[in-house]
């Protein structure tokens, strides 16, 4: 299904401007913007994946990742296809990176899938799997629907939309997971077929709307791993939405164009994390690994908070958000435990 995209502007000659991510593809009629789900029919700019979904799942919160909002709760899970990026690495390239008349989909309205969420007793809807800010129409729709069901809403996101989309969804989209995929423009440009600063001003703005913001960084030996670049990343998160922001370093594995890359020791994620913490972030995770690090420890006391496995095992956070052996304020949204 074909639907008019929210934010765009028409120009001369039936050319559009899309207005949802930080591309801001000028699109002349007939042609496809860069995520290549949006075209310009006779100068009205239409997304063409409405409705259209590759991927259905429902996970643990934890695996989108995110760890202090609503631990050890269940997220029904959508993706479309398509990507704004041009990741090498991507890990779900087979959705990202595929035409739409070639690829294997179904369509779920959105009020299919919130009736989905209510029957698998999911408590939040989460848009991953590939970029939803490409998917922005359908995801607003749902948003909007989910908020009126008492369904939690989240975005896992590469935070390359704009701020006018950001703030328009933000009344209905209440956590924001986002890849800040480096610290250096290059990477970006290379790896991603993106720049960095448009998804430093989103991150950022995400938190001054107050959505629940987490923050992962995929460490890649040889492109993003040096601890002076963590060290700038682990700062800007500080200065910018704040030291008890959970931040998530996850294991490289060689996947799609970049198999010839080794994955990364898990001696460069101790060093990112101990970074990370050295420059005051309280929360630091580690990802795609066995390690103590998946669990939560309270920032004064040191003892464990959340101890997750499978699930979450242990919860030791009391309904006022307090760690039950020493009082510390624990920023964690909960409720669902």
């Amino acid at each position: 299904m074909n639907k008019e995209v929210m934010l765009y502007d028409k120009l001369d000659d039936n050319k559009v401007q899309c207005k949802i991510c930080s591309h801001r593809c000028t699109i002349a009629p007939g042609k496809k913007g860069f995520c290549q789900v949006r075209e310009n029919q006779n100068g009205t700019l239409y997304a063409l994946n409405y409705n259209v979904v590759s991927s259905e799942a429902i996970d643990p919160i934890e695996k989108k990742p995110l760890y202090h909002f609503y631990p050890g709760s269940l997220s029904y899970s959508l993706g479309t296809i398509g990507c704004n990026f041009r990741c090498k690495h991507c890990q779900n390239w087979v959705i990202s990176q595929c035409e739409l008349d070639t690829s294997q989909t179904i369509e779920i309205t959105p009020e299919q899938a919130i009736d989905r969420a209510l029957n698998y007793n999911a408590d939040s809807i989460s848009w991953t799997y590939n970029e939803p800010a490409i998917w922005f129409e359908y995801t607003y729709d749902s948003a909007k629907l989910a908020k009126e069901n008492g369904i939690s809403t989240v975005y896992v996101t590469n935070g390359y939309i704009t701020p006018e989309a950001l703030k328009m969804i933000s009344p209905y989209l209440d956590a924001y997971s986002v890849d800040i995929k480096a610290f250096n423009e290059e990477f970006y440009k290379d790896i991603a077929s993106a720049k960095l600063q448009p998804v430093l001003e989103s991150t950022k703005l995400a938190k001054e709307l107050g959505m629940h913001v987490e923050v992962t960084y995929l460490v890649i030996p040889e492109l993003n791993d040096t601890r002076e670049e963590i060290q700038q990343f682990s700062k800007w998160v500080v200065d910018n939405v704040g030291v008890d922001t959970p931040v998530h370093f996850s294991r490289f594995q060689p996947l799609y164009k970049m198999k010839d890359y080794q994955p990364t020791p898990i001696e460069t994620l101790d060093m990112a994390s101990n970074t990370a913490i050295e420059e005051g972030i309280k929360y630091v995770y580690l990802g795609n690994v066995m390690h103590r690090r998946v669990n939560t420890f309270c920032p004064n006391c040191g003892k464990m908070l959340i101890k997750r496995g499978m699930g979450v095992e242990q919860y030791n956070i009391n309904n006022n958000n307090e760690c039950l052996y020493c009082g510390e304020n624990i920023p964690v949204v909960a409720g669902f435990l």
